[in-house]
């Protein structure tokens, strides 16, 4: 299943500048894993070395954060709309 994937604009170098791109899966993990299937080292910049979303990465499904969800196992319906957003912090 086809969804779409918003791209920050810090890793639109990993998509040829395109701020947005279609994956396939039915989870955030699955799509994660199509990401980078056709966007080598995406994936390692929205997860840690244990596999786990990185500490200052949002990530929403259909505007919804998936921390708050199933995490990356978040089912995402065919034509849905994936948002990875950077964290923004400052004084």
């Amino acid at each position: 299943m086809s969804v779409s994937v918003r791209v920050p604009t810090i890793l639109r170098p990993y998509t040829q500048g395109a701020s947005e791109v279609k994956a396939d899966g039915a989870t955030l993990s699955e799509v994660l894993e199509s990401l980078d299937s056709s966007y080598p080292g995406i994936k390692a910049r929205v997860l840690d070395e244990s596999g786990e979303l990185r500490r200052f990465v949002n990530v929403y499904v259909d505007n919804d954060d998936v921390r708050f969800a199933s995490g990356l196992q978040t089912a995402i319906k065919d034509g849905g709309e994936v948002s990875i957003i950077p964290a923004v912090a400052g004084g």
